[in-house]
């Protein structure tokens, strides 16, 4: 049966590549994006999920389009890297309120109506960077790991009306954002992980779509690395 599912920062990337993963399964898709186009095929909704008003609007539009979101993947996020003394409060702040506050915004607005209809899936995409960590990325870190215990939290907080809220942990992804990298650069962190390659965004996609199946309905509050092995031991 077809779902309800809203992806956001769906346009590119990660996103983009489990949007159509969901689409391609049968179900409505949704992806929000802040500028530019939505992708051919996807229903866009521009939204700023930093903005309480925009996020209202675009759940708004998605629930009139294909009714109350059953399936949210929250994935938008930013980065602005930059060593501890050299980071501005700004810096940090932009991105802790894109990448963790953004995400309580839609989450919450998501839950609202899963509590109504007693089921929901809600997937948080986090980072290896969250659980490791990475010299310069101590706010995009500190955003990733927070997802942790935010989706840990509302596992006990959801989890009796058959609601589940796990966590997907990408490593080096084949993306436009590190293909931009040099060749030396992608050699180096190539090194770091065990499978000697960077994953391709439909094989994230494949592990959201797990977690959203009839299949993963005992699993809650779980952190599924998809990193080649770059994480393991945290």
């Amino acid at each position: 049966m077809s779902r309800s599912v809203l992806v956001t920062g769906g346009n590119r990337g990660i996103g983009l590549a489990i949007a159509r993963a969901f689409a391609e399964g049968g179900d409505a898709v949704a992806v929000t994006h802040r500028s530019g186009e939505p992708p051919e095929g996807l229903f866009g909704v521009r939204c700023d999920i930093t903005d309480p008003e925009q996020v209202e609007a675009a759940y708004k539009e998605v629930e009139e389009k294909q009714g109350p979101v059953e399936v949210l993947v929250a994935n938008a996020g930013i980065t602005r890297d930059q060593l501890l003394l050299r980071m501005s409060e700004e810096d940090f702040s932009a991105v802790l309120d894109t990448n963790l506050t953004g995400t309580y915004r839609v989450v919450k607005r998501a839950a609202r109506g899963m509590l109504r209809a007693r089921k929901g899936r809600i997937v948080l995409i986090s980072s290896v960077v969250g659980l490791m960590g990475q010299a310069g990325q101590a706010n995009y870190a500190a955003s990733k790991a927070g997802l942790v215990g935010f989706a840990r939290s509302l596992s006990r907080e959801l989890g009796s009306r058959n609601i589940t809220c796990n966590v997907v942990s990408p490593g080096f992804v084949d993306t436009d954002m590190t293909r931009a990298l040099s060749d030396e650069q992608r050699a180096d962190f190539v090194k770091q992980v065990p499978l000697g390659r960077y994953a391709q965004p439909e094989e994230v996609a494949s592990s959201v779509r797990f977690l959203a199946s009839d299949e993963a309905a005992y699993i809650t509050g779980a952190v599924i690395p998809v990193d080649g092995g770059l994480g393991m031991g945290h």
